[in-house]
């Protein structure tokens, strides 16, 4: 039995006429008869009643009619899904991102996406930038955010922010009251710093700043960047982080900018041998509508220093 013997079933089923329903589904009448025997047939029933003034269904053709509609309704939502599965608009999407980009802009992006493409299941999960590098290259997550850079060939990149790297200090510091800060002033000063670790590229990043700066800084704890406050308002030294975790507004924790005006990237990373739809959809939504949002939160995180 084929889908189409089912289709010719419910058309002449309904019209109760083999003229109407063989011009309904655009094929010769005899044609149609022959399919329909067919079809009573291999099921070894008589499905209609017919003689030259009247069609209709026996016992059986009713009872066939309300599973064949259905059976046919089941097929096209599941044709439909498949399509829209195919257009990136069903699916899930694994998405890793490190805790900072909560705050730049991540909550809208993953929000409009989920406005356009409702049928999309959406996962995010906080993870380093080293796990998500894992994780990508295990197929465990589709696409990641993170800061630094990323050495790996397997893997596609692109920046969606740019920010500047600003200081924190702890309340109190002897630099504090100074409006901006040139990096050779931070020379000599305990520093706490995101762990190699977590995020290879942040964390040498910060070093060659401060190498390019003239000193190489004196680590005495390490841990990730929203610990790296938590130590910075414990007075365990200074940090150098990105602008947008002023927005975490911790009590203890005084934020400068710094003369030299380092930059760091937050950037969008995932398999480039990915065949995924609603990846793809994923990726121009954030083209389209990523870069906007994400630094729409800039202005507010200013105005919180």
């Amino acid at each position: 039995m084929e889908l189409r013997h089912l289709r010719y079933f419910v058309a002449v089923a309904q019209e109760l006429h083999f003229g109407r329903a063989a011009a309904r589904l655009q094929v010769a009448q005899p044609a149609l008869s022959r399919q329909i025997r067919d079809l009573e047939e291999e099921m070894a029933l008589r499905l209609f009643e017919r003689n030259r003034r009247r069609v209709a269904l026996t016992a059986a053709g009713a009872a066939l009619l309300d599973e064949a509609r259905s059976l046919l309704a089941h097929v096209e939502r599941a044709v439909e899904t498949a399509r829209r599965a195919a257009r990136g608009e069903h699916g899930l999407l694994r998405i890793g991102y490190v805790p900072a980009v909560i705050y730049t802009g991540l909550p809208e992006i993953v929000r409009a996406f989920r406005k356009r493409f409702p049928g999309v299941e959406v996962r995010l999960q906080e993870m380093n930038p080293a796990t998500q590098v894992e994780a990508l290259l295990a197929e465990r997550v589709d696409v990641g955010f993170v800061r630094g850079p990323i050495h790996e060939l397997a893997l596609g990149r692109e920046n969606v922010l740019e920010e500047p790297l600003v200081a924190a200090l702890p309340s109190g510091h002897r630099l504090g009251g100074r409006k901006r800060l040139g990096l050779a002033m931070l020379a000599g000063e305990p520093f706490v710093l995101q762990a190699r670790s977590r995020g290879p590229g942040f964390h040498d990043q910060i070093l060659a700043i401060c190498r390019g700066a003239g000193f190489s800084p004196r680590v005495v704890q390490e841990g990730s960047q929203t610990d790296a406050l938590s130590l910075v308002a414990s007075g365990a030294g200074v940090a150098i982080v990105p602008t947008s975790l002023r927005v975490l507004r911790r009590a203890g924790v005084v934020y400068r900018p710094l003369r030299e005006r380092p930059m760091t990237q937050l950037a969008m990373v995932w398999r480039k041998d990915a065949a995924l739809p609603v990846l793809h959809a994923f990726l121009q939504g954030v083209r389209r509508l990523g870069a906007r949002g994400i630094r729409a939160e800039r202005p507010r995180v200013r105005r919180s220093v």
